[in-house]
């Protein structure tokens, strides 16, 4: 089924379709991962775990491998996407001809993911009191107590999606203004993206 979902993709897919053609070939020849399709994207996983997804951008495509924190990278290929991804890496392409000449190169990458999966390995993940508060919404939940409350009671994942919303913002008044925007998401125990 999943596999019939990729196909698709490939075939709807203007940019990257040889990138991610050869990238598929590649995570495929390895035999022990299980073709998915997750977030719109073809993702690879080991016993329902996520090991490598592709996707791509405007200016590249990437493998994306779950745990790439953890994973070793003698090439040095592995790039952490922006500073609030925890556990994630990318090895980013931009052409087919890059990624042929990889091969490898990823397969070995792709084996590391492999056995970091099967050996249950866990990336220690930031706790959501490590995330930067902005005083704007302390403030806020100075004026509205409820708002502590609810902020509170929702699960860890929400409160940083939130946090990393917030602090994102340059402008004090960006911060304020996506803080009450979201007030009542908050209140009614609603994540950022529910």
């Amino acid at each position: 089924m999943s596999t019939d979902k990729v196909d698709a993709f490939l075939e709807r897919t203007k940019n990257w379709r040889e990138e991610f053609s050869a990238l598929r070939a590649i995570i495929s020849s390895n035999g022990d991962l299980t073709e998915d399709f997750k977030w719109g994207q073809p993702c690879y996983t080991l016993d329902g775990h996520n090991v490598v997804l592709m996707h791509g951008f405007k200016e590249y495509c990437a493998l994306l491998f779950f745990k790439g924190a953890l994973m070793q990278d003698p090439k040095n290929l592995l790039i952490q996407q922006t500073e609030n991804v925890q556990a994630a890496r990318q090895i980013r392409f931009k052409g087919v001809a890059e990624i042929s000449r990889q091969e490898k190169v990823l397969k070995s990458y792709i084996k590391d993911a492999i056995a970091l999966e099967k050996s249950g390995a866990k990336v220690e993940m930031k706790k959501t009191t490590e995330f930067s508060f902005p005083e704007e919404l302390e403030r806020k939940m100075d004026d509205v107590p409820a708002l502590r409350t609810a902020f509170e009671e929702l699960t860890p994942g929400r409160q940083r999606a939130y946090l990393l919303h917030f602090s994102s913002a340059k402008q004090a008044k960006t911060r304020e203004s996506r803080i009450e925007k979201n007030v009542q998401r908050i209140l009614a125990g609603k994540g950022l993206d529910d």
